[in-house]
């Protein structure tokens, strides 16, 4: 694997892997602040970021040893409200910035794996960014997020609620692929 490559693999594993911890402290706040479905979107977005993590995580396979990891991680337990727009910001980051030089970088390298991590994870990135701006509308509002059951495609990451797809409309795997938050 080109280095510049492992290097953003490594990264982008760092970064979800912040992720998915510092979601699931933002998750007992919500649950704290009496959001309970906000809570249930922050814990089954944490999953998403797992999935990420290890899907980047096992492109690496190959890598062995120890290695200073470089990811930005956002710090920071503040109201419900304060913690969806940390999420957003994140999420939007991902997306505009993180992953779209990341997948750039994996093209032109031939890296087909460590594309296919990344073009997971930047379409997940975007559902989650969305599902956190209409969160935090309702909490601003003074309101708990209505929402169904979320879905998560143990796969990819990929991200919906109400019905579970019959194929994961990102990585195509039939719906006995998903895990539910209810």
């Amino acid at each position: 694997m080109h280095e510049m490559t492992a290097i953003n693999l490594k990264d982008a594993f760092g970064g979800e892997s912040m992720a998915h911890m510092r979601y699931k402290i933002w998750a007992d706040k919500a649950q704290q602040e009496g959001f309970s479905n906000v809570a249930r979107l922050f814990v089954a977005i944490a999953y998403a970021e797992q999935v990420h993590a290890t899907n980047h995580f096992k492109v690496l396979k190959d890598s062995t040893g120890d290695f200073r990891v470089g990811s930005g991680g956002g710090f920071g337990l503040g109201t419900t409200s304060e913690n969806l727009q940390g999420g957003i910001d994140g999420e939007n980051f991902e997306v505009n910035e993180m992953y779209a030089a990341y997948l750039a970088v994996a093209r032109e390298q031939g890296e087909k794996s460590a594309e296919r991590s990344f073009h997971y994870a930047i379409s997940a990135e975007k559902i989650h960014a969305a599902m956190y701006q209409e969160a935090k509308q309702a909490v601003d509002g003074g309101k708990d997020y209505e929402v169904g059951t979320i879905h998560i495609c143990d796969c990819c990451g990929y991200t919906c609620s109400g019905e579970v797809p019959a194929k994961c409309p990102v990585c195509g795997v039939n719906s006995s692929q998903f895990t539910s938050f209810e």
